[in-house]
């Protein structure tokens, strides 16, 4: 039996050479499919579509949603977090996790507010000069806010780029140079059609292409995916990373800030010291939230979130 075999790289079948037998149908596809979600409305504006590019990071959409909701509730502009103190920002980012991302998102609203009146630049390069903003969050904003031509680069896109174009089943652990060279190679020509070529591929690996259990049934380019025509062939490259917390620092930091959150005045070390028995690990814990910016230590022992 002859084993199959995936497209050559460079040849007529190769989609790295032409995105444009793969955008109609995924498009098509993302225009019946699309969740309606809330930062993809008008109304959200480039603010809103930060603060959720900010939140889903290494998040799911369903953990992100009502905080989400209550940020732009209570911070409809980046003017409005800019004038709280950055402990507010991790106060309200709840138990997303990586809290880290409000610190940063805090930071990127002050620098909007100072450096550009209040309003989120359209300018790639101006995002990108943001403080917390690295090339994807630029690109995810410049592409979804403002219907620019920008590869935007998510691990659901990478997937669906590694299956279809590259007839792997994983792409990397951490983005290439290849991989990038690929997604520009992918893009639309026009500004409108690529920024909706970056949601629709972003969607279609969240919904379709996923990393397990993917519904090739359901997939608008099954027909063309490099990965399924070569016979899906199992993942052979450096092992995936698990995502483990139990027991971790993390966890142990999380409950530490989950107090810290919830007091109204600062708080004394021996409140901190009830929130996990391992007292080396704790405390390395309690000095990494320190060392983020997380945390901020008073005299006599006392801790609180950050006011600057």
């Amino acid at each position: 039996m002859t084993a199959p075999t995936k497209p050559s790289p460079g040849g007529p079948s190769d989609p790295a050479a032409s995105g444009v037998p793969l955008h109609a149908p995924v498009i098509d596809w993302f225009d019946e499919h699309a969740r309606d979600l809330p930062w993809r409305r008008p109304e959200a504006g480039a603010w809103g579509v930060m603060v959720s590019e900010f939140m889903l990071q290494q998040t799911p959409v369903s953990r992100v949603l009502p905080v989400y909701e209550q940020w732009l509730a209570r911070w409809p502009r980046p003017a409005d977090l800019a004038a709280e103190a950055p402990g507010e920002a991790v106060r309200a980012w709840g138990r997303l996790g990586y809290p880290r991302r409000a610190l940063r998102l805090h930071g990127a609203a002050a620098a909007i507010t100072e450096r550009h009146g209040g309003d989120v630049p359209a300018d790639h390069a101006q995002l990108l000069a943001l403080p917390g903003i690295g090339e994807y969050t630029a690109a995810a904003v410049a592409s979804f806010a403002y219907g620019q031509r920008h590869a935007v680069l998510d691990t659901n896109v990478r997937r669906v780029f590694a299956r279809a174009v590259t007839g792997v089943q994983y792409p990397p652990n951490a983005t290439t140079a290849a991989e990038r060279k690929l997604a520009r190679a992918l893009l639309p020509d026009e500004d409108a059609s690529a920024a909706r070529w970056a949601a629709a591929s972003m969607e279609l690996g969240a919904l379709v292409c996923t990393a397990k259990n993917e519904s090739c049934h359901r997939c608008p380019i099954a027909a063309r995916c490099a990965w399924r025509l070569a016979g899906k062939p199992a993942h052979d490259g450096p092992p995936r990373r698990g995502q483990t917390y139990a027991g971790t620092d993390r966890q142990v930091r999380g409950r530490l800030l989950a107090v810290l959150r919830e007091a109204t005045a600062p708080v004394p070390q021996a409140a901190l010291d009830q929130v996990w028995q391992e007292p080396v690990q704790r405390a390395r814990a309690l000095d990494g939230l320190v060392a983020d910016g997380l945390v901020e230590p008073l005299a006599d022992g006392l801790y609180r979130l950050p006011l600057s």
